[in-house]
């Protein structure tokens, strides 16, 4: 059914024979000029010239005061959260289409996911549906936002840059200004994605990246926070490397913090990714454009960068008309070598979320039984 579709998505991307994965690192730089520097300087853990490097080189790359580089994408956020001021049992508003780190995320600093739905051409949380959510499900309680069936306070909103497609970030900021919700940007896919030439990630209090190995770009296993506040960058800093008080010899501790420092290893590979993100981002917007030709002259559409957005187009995406349509596309395109995947199945059916709280979520439904992802690494 779909043999001469997924020929010329293959022959677009000049993919010419053998197996296509659906997206791996490229290490052509300076990796392993770094990290044998790294080995040799004995600096191997947390505590080394790269991880400060990578700091100040995310900073500058992002536009951000502050940025503070950890163990993965998942402790970023959950950092995020309880830096954002999130204790056990509050509430934290964010979109059922996301990889289960951002629930599970939410959940491991105590707080309830609250789901709402996504814009079907950003695929990220949808503005008018989180005012929707609010003016029907919330109340305004001393100031505090709080959900009005339990009484609890919303204690934060994630919204999540969909596969590196900036959400509309602008007016969920809004939103959540008026009704004081602290807002925490989940961009762990959208390093280098930019909304009216703004980093993603720097339009809320904190924002959270990761560096997995399948990411634009990797640290073999990483994360970061950045923040435009120094003080709740120092405060991050600190915490994350066990709350400990600088001292020649002494252990003093003035905080129950947390080991989520990175090693000085993975920011050596990360120090040398970030020099080519720029053309790792070229790449991957190209492959966008020629998947978006061929599928011009189809009943199907790709996924493509909302207006006065600059997307990295981390992973691309097509949609298909018919769940039916979804799953023989799959079937058939990974039979044939060319690796293809569905969305995420949508948290809020996952048996561990089920339970939470929900807004209608139509367009995630609608979206989780038709998306298909596409080979997008910058390799190959």
């Amino acid at each position: 059914m779909f043999a001469d579709l997924i020929h010329n998505l293959r022959t677009a991307q000049e993919y010419t024979q053998g197996q296509v994965v659906l997206h791996a690192p490229v290490f052509k730089g300076r990796e392993r000029e770094y990290v044998l520097d790294a080995i040799d300087s004995t600096f191997v853990s947390s505590v080394g010239e790269y991880v400060t490097r990578f700091e100040r080189m995310l900073e500058e790359y992002t536009g951000a005061a502050r940025a503070v580089v950890c163990v993965n994408g998942t402790v970023a956020l959950e950092l995020a959260l309880r830096l954002a001021g999130l204790k056990a049992g509050e509430h934290v508003i964010t979109q059922s289409i996301s990889f289960v780190a951002t629930a599970n995320a939410i959940r491991h600093a105590g707080g309830d996911p609250v789901f709402v739905d996504i814009d079907a051409h950003t695929l990220g949380l949808s503005p008018d549906a989180l005012r929707s959510f609010l003016e029907n499900k919330c109340r305004m309680e001393q100031g505090q936002c709080v959900l009005s069936d339990t009484g609890r306070r919303i204690a934060a909103c994630v919204p999540m840059h969909t596969f590196g497609l900036p959400c509309r970030i602008e007016k969920i900021a809004a939103v959540c200004l008026e009704w004081n919700i602290p807002l925490v940007e989940d961009a762990a896919e959208a390093l280098g994605s930019r909304y009216r030439d703004r980093s993603c990630g720097t339009f809320g209090l904190i924002g959270c990246f990761s560096f997995n190995g399948n990411k634009t770009i990797t640290t073999g296993g990483g994360g970061a926070v950045i923040t435009n506040d120094e003080k709740l960058g120092t405060l991050a800093k600190h915490l994350t490397t066990t709350a400990k008080v600088p001292h020649q010899w002494e252990f003093i501790h003035d905080a129950v913090g947390w080991n989520f420092r990175m090693p000085n290893l993975n920011a050596a590979l990360g120090c040398a990714q970030l020099e080519q993100i720029e053309a790792f981002i070229a790449k991957k917007r190209w492959r966008a454009a020629r998947y978006a030709d061929v599928l011009a002259d189809t009943p199907w559409s790709f996924m493509s960068e909302p207006p006065q957005s600059r997307s990295n187009y981390w992973l691309c995406a097509m949609l298909l008309d018919t769940p039916l349509e979804r799953d023989i596309f799959l079937s058939e395109s990974n039979q044939a070598g060319f690796m293809t995947r569905p969305v995420w199945h949508p948290l809020h059916l996952l048996s561990m979320y089920k339970q939470c709280r929900r807004g209608d979520l139509p367009v995630s439904e609608f979206v989780a039984a038709r998306l298909v992802n596409l080979p997008s690494g910058v390799g190959q």
